[in-house]
């Protein structure tokens, strides 16, 4: 590898600022990628992936990207939460990088939420 030049350190700098704003930034949408041993093994890791790239392609600025653990629902990973700004959560099921896009498309950009891909819409109540 050769010297880094002022650019290069300062393509790096923003790399990692772009993520620090995806963590921690505020945003109007939240979107929980659940990567517990079992969404990984399902596919989590692409699903994320997916999620970042659509991010990057449409420039968007006002999503937050977080991980969590296993929501408790392993046969139905990959799963994400999306938290839209004064919408209920809503969790969507066996994910991959085709339904990322309808539901990046749809609800993250939109606020339309896709019910063939949704599992719950709101907070989980047991009576």
């Amino acid at each position: 590898m050769g010297k880094l030049k002022i650019e290069d350190l300062d393509k790096i700098s923003e790399s990692v600022r772009k993520r620090i704003s995806l963590r921690e930034g505020a945003g109007k949408v939240k979107i929980t990628v659940h990567m517990g041993t079992c969404g990984i093994a399902a596919g989590a890791r692409n699903v994320m992936t997916a999620f970042l790239n659509e991010i990057e392609i449409h420039n968007a600025k006002d999503i937050i990207v977080v991980t969590s653990g296993c929501a408790g629902l392993c046969s139905k990973e990959p799963m994400v939460t999306i938290e839209y700004e004064n919408q209920a959560p809503v969790k969507y099921i066996e994910l991959n990088e085709e339904k990322v896009k309808k539901i990046f498309d749809e609800h993250v950009l939109h606020g339309k939420i896709v019910p063939e891909y949704a599992l719950s819409i709101g907070s989980e109540r047991i009576q």
